[in-house]
């Protein structure tokens, strides 16, 4: 198609709560309010500051042979990068892999992306007879003019299949331009922001999570200027209902794996422990069999568990590392036959690695999570290899190593909840920016590693102050689901006089019924009958509140 541009330029472009990403196509007639939609009357343009006259035009190399978009699109291109925000929607098809996919290409055109939002599922507005949508929100900086960035947008949207069709109804992509550096546009092709934006809650909850409650640079400033309120975007989302919208109104916060939609606030998820080690803490040489294992995976799913954790590496303190071959020898065989069993149906597999060699073959093999107890910080290429994947991270605090991890440097703390929310979100930054969305991410606090009996305590009992903290620099961050691992830890016997650590399990009940009243979503624990009982009590007692978490 033809397009005119800012310049006058002519530019050419040739028993989890689960649900399934895909969609039908619905039987339907009339798109969602798309926020660059094309407008009949004509408005003056109101660019500032203005796109240099100087842009010069380049061709864009040819995409990967395996993507239909146009390979030779040319676009105008700014020298100067301006931070963008664009939206995301989708309700045909595969809606994650219509994502990912828009993400990929985003990047191939020059888009590059620095945050991103929670996933969330909507019902449809106006023509409500469709399919449910899969909103999200990107952050990222781009030298595309604005014109020309909505030109890229929309051959995106045409090759992935997106037709012109009935307004508000379906479509397998919708990409929307909310923000442009400190650019406020009105023009015959492109309004930024759009008059409505601030009354659609569907756009408003993705936004608001890109953001932190302390303004981070000028332009989110003037973002935030350009809102219909004193108090800016964040205002705007509490007029109209903020967090109590979340689970309400047709809007439900949801984590990706697999095929699957995770349903993580709507109860406790209990995680069951299976060690493979001849030396972990608790456990260690009880299940290097495989019968013994598949026996135990067995027991704990009629218990209550909702995902297996498997590890083979002990993370004990001053436990020795292994090599790469001998962590795969003791995990693969024991992955395999427990992806193979039919109580699997419905269960996760999550395994404990902070290897990235054994990362990339358990995801090979069938593992649905990563969970790596240093953050990606003791392998270089982690994050990279979970990124590829496209699983679930979970990244855990931890200071040092196993075997440094409670020096007495690793130990010194301002305020602990303060600096282990700090240093997470560290990590978790450098995991977005290696192509991890916040939207697959999960956070573990550390209990017992790198902490004191107080710290620990501290962190259990004060999980909201966590969050906060993370929400100053990212709310989408802030909103990710947390999850605590107390058991049987040195801790509780140190504070109940339990030298041994299968004798401390009541301790555990107690430390994972604070956490979990505290907004923890997963507990990862040794004894899965007793703690998921807990976990049940808690989830009655904050249903009473009408609280959810996260």
């Amino acid at each position: 198609m033809l397009m005119m541009g800012k310049l006058g330029t002519m530019i050419h472009t040739g028993r989890f709560l689960l649900r399934r990403f895909s969609e039908p196509p619905p039987t339907v007639t009339p798109s969602r309010v798309s926020f660059h939609r094309y407008y009949s009357s004509k408005f003056t343009s109101l660019v500032s500051p203005r796109v240099s006259p100087f842009s010069s035009l380049f061709r864009l190399s040819a995409l990967s042979s395996s993507s239909s978009a146009t390979p030779n699109t040319r676009v105008q291109v700014d020298s100067t990068e301006h931070e963008v925000v664009i939206a995301l929607g989708s309700n045909i098809g595969n809606r994650m892999n219509n994502f990912r996919e828009a993400l990929r290409l985003m990047k191939r055109y020059g888009i590059h992306l620095t945050r991103h939002s929670c996933l969330y599922e909507t019902a449809p507005v106006h023509v409500t007879d469709q399919p449910r949508f899969l909103n999200a929100a990107v952050r990222g900086v781009t030298k595309l003019p604005p014109h020309e960035l909505l030109t890229v947008l929309k051959t995106i949207e045409r090759d992935m299949g997106r037709t012109d069709g009935i307004r508000y109804g379906p479509r397998p992509l919708d990409l929307d331009i909310l923000f442009y550096g400190k650019m406020r546009i009105a023009s015959d092709k492109l309004i930024i922001p759009h008059e409505r934006l601030w009354e659609r809650s569907f756009v408003l909850a993705p936004l608001v999570d890109l953001l932190g409650t302390a303004v981070d640079n000028d332009t989110v400033a003037h973002w935030h200027s350009l809102a219909l309120h004193p108090g800016g975007i964040h205002q705007a989302w509490e007029r109209l209902g903020g967090e109590s919208l979340v689970g309400e109104d047709g809007i439900q916060r949801v984590l990706p794996i697999g095929d699957e939609l995770w349903d993580f606030t709507s109860r406790t998820h209990v995680m069951g422990i299976l060690n493979l080690t001849p030396d972990s803490f608790s456990d260690g040489g009880q299940f290097q069999s495989l019968e013994n294992a598949v026996s135990r995976v067995r027991e704990m799913i009629s218990e209550g568990a909702d995902i297996i954790d498997i590890g083979a590496q002990s993370t004990r303190p001053m436990a020795t590392r292994i090599s790469s071959q001998e962590e795969l020898e003791r995990l693969l065989p024991v992955l395999e036959a427990v992806r193979g069993m039919p109580e699997m149906e419905g269960k996760l597999i999550s395994i404990d690695t902070f290897n990235s060699e054994v990362a990339s073959e358990a995801i090979s093999k069938g593992a649905d999570i990563l969970n790596d107890v240093s953050a990606g910080a003791l392998d270089s290429n982690m994050h990279k290899v979970v990124a590829e994947s496209g699983v679930p991270y979970m990244a855990m605090h931890m200071r040092g190593d196993p075997c440094t991890m409670q020096n007495e440097e690793n130990l010194q703390y301002s305020d602990v909840c303060k600096d282990v929310a700090s240093e997470l979100y560290t990590r978790v930054r450098d995991a977005e920016i290696s192509g991890i969305p916040a939207w697959r991410v999960m956070i573990d606090p550390g209990i017992g590693f790198s902490k004191r009996v107080e710290h620990n305590l501290d962190v259990i009992t004060d999980i909201p102050k966590i969050r906060e903290e993370m929400a100053k620099r990212s709310i989408g961050v802030s909103h990710a689901p947390i999850l605590i691992g107390p058991s049987r830890k040195r801790f509780l016997g140190d504070i109940c006089g339990r030298p041994e650590a299968v004798d401390r399990d009541a301790a555990t009940v107690a430390s994972v019924t604070a956490g979990i009243l505290g907004g923890a979503n997963i507990i990862r624990v040794h004894n899965v009958k007793d703690n998921a009982d807990a976990a049940k009590v808690c989830d009655a007692m904050l249903r009473r509140r009408g609280r959810s978490k996260g």
